[in-house]
């Protein structure tokens, strides 16, 4: 069976409450697509779907060209990992690992080869014959996909599988998911998450959810860069939303004209201007936008600054500076016309 997931037309419904609405979306075979949202977005509810543990109102689910819709879970050829590992405490690594193969009813002589490739796979070889308790979060973690990747899925399943790891852990467990990737090149992967940083690292393509159904879907960089809804821009990274008339040639904001991308908008229509932090630079230049600092946040190798312009809190991420500026003070913004992205206003979903 090939890889790969269709959703299409998939409705999950608890008594009055749609949890999923209408969601059509493919994940290509070999593709790592992230599920990126807030809670009760829906994401969640769509692997469940595809993991069979949810049974759709109305649409289909597909793995590969097959229709799983009405198949149980153990019938799917998927693997799936929680966030909270979900091991057996009573079993060492290895039986933890070998769980899956057994309830496949895999040959008894090829558990122990699969078993040893997938703890090779994840790092955790050394640790075959320990018990769950005498692990470490990531470790556990790492036992957990091992277990996921014994069975050989067409299909792998990630839910928040990062969630529970503090934030050195996490870095490390992105890396090893990422290599992962690389060496399972034919494996299809969905990874629900609300933390941005790991869908921007990992995903080939994002699509984002909000209040039941899909808003958007692209590449990390589409999405980050050209941004087409104002809930995708705050979703997908950090932004300054600023609301501007558009003009002939430019948009106005707060009296001032920026000399800014204006596509097909027409003239004298109202809009959301979109710019990131780390785009706004300190000191004058193109684009130029006066206020007065209201909050400074040291974060190491950056000072993030607010800026009262007119009424509207415009966030910098600037390079440290060697003298944090006084609160009160007045400094003047900046950002390049090529940084900026005009969206459509009250455009919220796709």
């Amino acid at each position: 069976m090939t890889s790969g997931i269709r959703f299409d037309g998939v409705t999950v419904t608890y008594g009055s409450n749609t949890v999923l609405d209408h969601l059509d979306l493919t994940v290509e075979p070999g593709e790592v697509m992230a599920l990126l949202g807030p809670s009760g977005s829906g994401k969640t509810t769509a692997l469940r779907a595809v993991a069979g543990f949810v049974r759709p109102a109305s649409g289909r689910v597909l793995i590969g060209d097959r229709d799983v819709t009405a198949l149980p879970p153990y019938k799917r050829g998927i693997g799936m990992v929680v966030q909270q590992y979900a091991l057996f405490p009573h079993l060492k690594v290895e039986a933890n690992v070998a769980f899956g193969l057994k309830a496949q009813k895999v040959p008894k002589g090829e558990i122990p080869g699969r078993v040893a490739e997938a703890l090779e796979m994840t790092g955790m070889a050394a640790y075959a014959q320990r018990y769950p308790r005498e692990l470490s979060g990531g470790q556990q973690q790492r036992v957990a996909i091992a277990r996921a990747l014994a069975i050989r899925p067409n299909v792998l399943l990630l839910d928040e599988p990062l969630s529970a790891l503090d934030a050195q852990l996490r870095s490390g467990m992105l890396a090893e998911l990422a290599r992962l990737h690389r060496e399972l090149p034919d494996v299809s992967i969905l990874y629900v998450t609300h933390d941005q940083v790991e869908a921007l690292t990992l995903a080939d393509r994002i699509a984002v959810m909000d209040k039941a159904r899909l808003q958007d879907c692209g590449t990390p960089q589409d999405l980050y860069r050209r941004p087409r809804t104002e809930f995708t821009a705050s979703f997908v990274g950090n932004a300054n939303l600023l609301p501007v008339t558009v003009g002939e040639k430019g948009a106005t904001f707060e009296g001032v004209t920026l000399d800014v991308p204006i596509a097909e908008a027409a003239s004298g229509t109202t809009a959301t201007l979109c710019v990131r932090p780390h785009l706004v630079g300190l000191g004058p230049g193109p684009n130029a936008l006066s206020g007065r600092i209201t909050e400074v946040q040291w974060r190491g190798s950056t000072h993030r600054l607010y800026v009262e312009v007119g009424g509207h809190r415009v966030k910098a991420d600037v390079r440290e500076l060697r003298e944090t500026p006084p609160l009160g003070g007045e400094v003047t913004l900046h950002f390049a016309r090529e940084d900026a992205v005009l969206l459509a206003a009250g455009v919220t979903d796709g």
